[in-house]
């Protein structure tokens, strides 16, 4: 038989140039999730700059000038001087947060679905402006204190809609096998913000007062990420012409195709959903608590406002070490083991401030109690990304971060009561240690992964694949 005719009746492969060539042949054909004549090409030291790296930057860039940066990480900051201002406790000021959180939790599903429907860049850029003229308008804040609730209000509203949620969409579509790195690279941007936000903040509320530094943060959100948003943001790797992870793809490959993944329905009744939702509303209850009445803390300790500022930074810096680190760890090891190392040290931190530590011991605990504050945005992402794929990914992860905001809400809240009511942290600091010991046994338990990563010796192509687990 002629070499020709047997090379058209398979599949060749050419190891020397690295690609492969998938061609339909008239006596068999390929499964459906092949079936496309096209030439895909694996990585090699000769192609292209992956532009998936890129996003990766553009997205921590937006995370550096997001809501959470100055409704979120600052917030410590800011207690205790609107505490004094308004002449009400401390317990009032964080009801504020509590209804901020509760807001985002209510719009961060809703957010999630309009990802999934409309794209992520149409939902984030108008957000983020609509965020930074918020934070502007904290001029306008007077005396009675229900402004200064409307203010957190709408801050919470925006908020999922310019943080984590649609930048973690738009890198799980550019990675399947690096996608933990890249989240904790991406993350780099509020774990910077955490660290430069608050010592900042500090700074400009003695100096020009607490409203006048809402609204220059607000000045740099509104006018700094907005153009590199647009035109550097992209959510489509074959668009790029890429596949996850930097595959090359030629320009007739079909886009719009359906993603892996489980539908919403299904999520739902899935019992490692509830086991994951439970065990990120007890961690992020805890983490919370402990970071957003940190500067408090250590200045009811005898820390100087300027130190407990400092302290809330070097939390910042855990923040950046427990993104990127669990990042890494989580595309090498099992994820659930390593949400139980995690989680399970910050317990250990919690235990530590419960007990009365101050100075460098007190600040080495919040350190490890942000190693794990840190490290939930993407490992909520990385987790929903492995159980249940990426075909309803924004609202799965909308109903994840949910929880997330939710539990912050109540967890800050309780934490002021509780020290408005015993003029301590100690009772509050003992409730929450039981419940990040919970959470670090429930996300060992979620089983094994649905759809975990491809095989680096072959190319992973969601965005080409029919199926859909049952």
């Amino acid at each position: 038989m002629d070499a020709d005719a047997n090379r058209s009746n398979k599949h060749v492969v050419s190891l020397p140039s690295q690609c492969v060539i998938l061609q339909r042949t008239q006596d068999a054909e390929p499964p459906d999730h092949f079936r496309v004549n096209q030439r895909i090409q694996l990585p090699s030291s000769h192609r292209r700059a992956f532009y998936g790296w890129w996003v990766v930057a553009v997205a921590a860039l937006g995370l550096f000038f997001s809501e959470p940066t100055i409704g979120v990480y600052s917030f410590g900051v800011f207690l205790k001087a609107v505490s004094q201002d308004f002449h009400v406790g401390r317990g009032a000021v964080a009801l504020a947060f509590t209804l901020h959180n509760i807001c985002t939790a209510s719009a961060t599903p809703i957010v999630g679905y309009l990802i999934d429907r409309f794209g992520a860049k149409s939902v984030v850029v108008p957000a983020t402006v609509l965020v930074g003229v918020t934070a502007i308008c904290a001029k306008l804040i007077d005396a009675p204190l229900w402004q200064y609730y409307l203010f957190y209000l709408v801050l919470g509203i925006l908020g999922p809609a310019s943080g984590p949620v649609p930048y973690s969409a738009v890198i799980s579509r550019w990675f399947d096998r690096h996608r933990g790195l890249a989240l904790g690279l991406m993350s780099l941007g509020s774990s910077l913000a955490a660290m430069a936000y608050p010592p900042v903040a500090q700074n400009l509320i003695e100096h020009v007062g607490w409203r006048s530094t809402y609204a220059i943060f607000g000045a740099g959100i509104l006018f700094v990420p907005i153009l590199i948003l647009l035109f550097f943001l992209k959510e489509d790797p074959r668009r790029e012409g890429f596949l996850p992870d930097g595959t090359l793809v030629n320009s007739q490959a079909p886009v719009g195709s359906p993603v892996e993944g489980l539908n919403w329905h299904q999520v739902w009744r899935s019992r490692t959903f509830w086991l994951l939702i439970t065990a990120a509303f007890l961690a992020g209850c805890s983490a919370h608590a402990c970071v957003l009445h940190l500067a408090a803390l250590l200045s009811d300790r005898g820390a100087s406002p300027q130190a407990a500022a400092i302290s809330v930074s070097i939390v910042g810096l855990a923040m950046l070490f427990g993104r990127t680190g669990s990042g890494y760890f989580l595309d090498r090891f099992f994820a659930p083991h390593v949400c139980g190392l995690l989680f399970g040290q910050s317990t250990i931190g919690i235990a530590i401030l419960a007990a009365g530590a101050s100075g460098s011991l007190a600040i080495a605990a919040a350190f490890m109690v942000g190693l794990a504050f840190g490290s939930e945005v993407e490992v909520i992402a990385f987790l929903v990304s492995r159980y249940f794929g990426l075909r309803s990914f924004g609202t799965i992860y909308g109903f994840g971060f949910s929880s997330f905001v939710l539990a912050g809400a109540l967890g800050t809240y309780l934490m002021g009561a509780g020290f408005d009511r015993t003029h301590s942290y100690t009772a509050p600091l003992l409730f929450f240690f039981f419940a990040m010991l919970s959470a670090s046994f429930l996300f060992t338990r979620l089983g094994p992964y649905r759809y975990a990563a491809r095989s680096s010796s072959v190319p992973s192509v969601p965005a080409l694949t029919s199926e859909v687990a049952e």
